[in-house]
């Protein structure tokens, strides 16, 4: 019995402690026989797709095997489970800086790489390739006959004047399940002490807490809730089936502004392969297929244009809130601001 014990007992701590959970999985097969890519990101497939036949298109003998995870999921494959990807796409670029500075991703330069500011490439290990601003999303029935708020101050002021009409209708990251989330949340903190006053009136009021932008867009368009707070303005944008259903206001006070980005991971199998597909996104972003507008490329023509923009620094500066304690301090008092007792 002793021995079967303690048979058990070192299968289950041979056992990984917490796989990687994948969202959706998606092969693209190549034309001919190639090299197949193994893609691990967190943007939306639905939305990622036609950059991925692009490529295929200029790269034919390429296959893609696609799999969509949320930003945290990224960093438990590459650094706990051991997968093995040849790129790895990501929202949160504090976690991506995290990975290149821990020394978890390849080095890569291209003619495209050097096309890109100083300031979107880190050490050629992170590239960034998107501008997206974190925007607010809101219903539209629930704000007919009340002023759009255009700041967070007026959306304090909605919310107190009618909370009633928000109670439980409020939407916004999960910052300790979601990297971006609690990316956004960080910076924003960083920003003005009206993000704190924003959360403490959210928190009194019920709000939902999610993982991911879509979902927090879909809810409002559909009424479950009626705002959604720092969700990814490009995919509301992108989003046009709901445009009659659904404001998306750019904060004026200042809008905190993310860089998409994409690294090699050190045990990529391909990683020619994955140079071509980084060289592909920053030469193609702009535009799907058809020519229809789908993500912000990099440019310095939108941060000078409009003083609003707060660009997050692709930089050291973003591993200061992954510090353990740094981390833990800002959990303590989000949870206590955003998580109230009922």
């Amino acid at each position: 019995m002793r021995t079967l014990i303690l048979s058990l007992a070192l299968t289950l701590l041979a056992l990984p402690l917490r796989a990687y959970e994948v969202e959706e999985h998606v092969r693209f097969p190549s034309e001919r026989a190639g090299p197949e890519l193994r893609v691990i990101s967190t943007a939306d497939v639905d939305l990622f797709t036609p950059f991925i036949l692009g490529f295929q298109a200029r790269n034919p003998g390429i296959s893609v095997d696609y799999y969509m995870v949320s930003s945290s999921e990224i960093e438990i494959a590459l650094t706990e489970d051991g997968a093995q990807f040849d790129l790895a796409i990501s929202s949160a670029m504090d976690q991506q800086l995290r990975l290149a500075n821990d020394g978890l991703v390849q080095s890569y330069r291209s003619t495209a790489t050097a096309s890109l500011p100083t300031w979107a490439r880190w050490r050629d290990r992170v590239f960034a390739f998107t501008q997206e601003p974190a925007a607010i999303v809101l219903s539209r029935a629930d704000f007919e006959g009340l002023p759009l708020p255009r700041t967070r101050q007026d959306l304090i002021t909605a919310l107190r004047e009618h909370p009633e009409r928000f109670q439980g209708r409020i939407g916004t990251y999960d910052v300790r399940e979601s990297g971006l989330g609690y990316l956004f949340a960080t910076q924003d903190g960083r920003s003005s002490e009206t993000f704190w006053r924003l959360t403490q009136v959210i928190g009194g009021l019920g709000p939902r807490l999610y993982c991911c932008s879509s979902d927090m867009i879909e809810d409002t368009a559909s009424g479950r809730i009626a705002v959604a707070y720092n969700v990814l303005g490009s995919y509301a944008q992108a989003r046009e089936d709901l445009h009659d259903r659904i404001h998306v206001i750019a904060p004026e006070d200042f809008t905190t502004v993310l860089m998409r980005t994409v690294v090699i991971p050190v045990a990529a199998e391909q990683p020619a392969a994955a140079g071509l597909f980084i060289d592909h996104l920053i030469e193609n972003v702009w535009f799907e297929d058809s020519g229809r507008f789908a993500f912000p490329g990099i440019t310095s023509d939108s941060l000078t244009e409009n003083a609003s923009l707060r660009p997050i620094q692709l930089g050291p500066g973003l591993l200061v809130y992954l510090d353990r304690l740094k981390r833990q301090q800002f959990m303590e008092e989000w949870e206590a601001a955003m998580v109230q007792p009922g």
